[in-house]
Order: structure tokens, then C-alpha cells, then sequence
């Protein structure tokens, strides 16, 4: 039986997505408390590169929810 590739199911794409940007400001947060802890300099400054990553991370994300909720209003009609 031949298996091609599984259909393009974005249905859920939007919530997944929110989920992801939930979960990293929620690790953003953490990290903050983090900080405030007597921590070699170098472990803080790993940890503020990180966070400027999940910063960058979370717009990459929203802007990504956007171009899927514009996707899924155009499926829709």
C-alpha cells in the first residue's frame, strides 16, 4: 500500500502556537528569579542571552499566529 505524505492539518496550528509563547514567557518569568540568586557572572550572562533569545522567540511566535489565524479566516470562507 502506497503511503504518500499526511495531509496539511493546520486546524490546531493557532493554539499550539499559543501554547509555545505561554510556555516560554512562563520560562522568561522563572528565569527572572533566577537571576536574583547569588550566580557566577558568567551563569548570569548565559541566562540574559537566553532570555533575549526567548524574547525574540516569543514575537517570532506571535507574528506566526497571526499569518495562521489569516490563514485558517480565509479557510473558512
Amino acid at each position: 500500500m502506497p503511503r504518500g505524505p499526511k495531509p496539511d492539518d493546520r486546524s490546531d496550528n493557532v493554539d499550539k502556537l499559543r501554547e509555545q509563547v505561554v510556555n516560554t514567557i512562563e520560562n522568561l518569568e522563572a528565569s527572572h528569579d533566577t537571576l536574583r540568586m547569588d550566580l557566577p557572572e558568567e551563569q548570569k550572562e548565559a541566562i540574559r542571552a537566553k532570555n533575549r533569545r526567548r524574547r525574540h522567540a516569543i514575537r517570532e511566535k506571535r507574528e506566526e499566529i497571526r499569518d495562521e489565524y489569516a490563514f485558517q479566516q480565509k479557510q473558512d470562507h
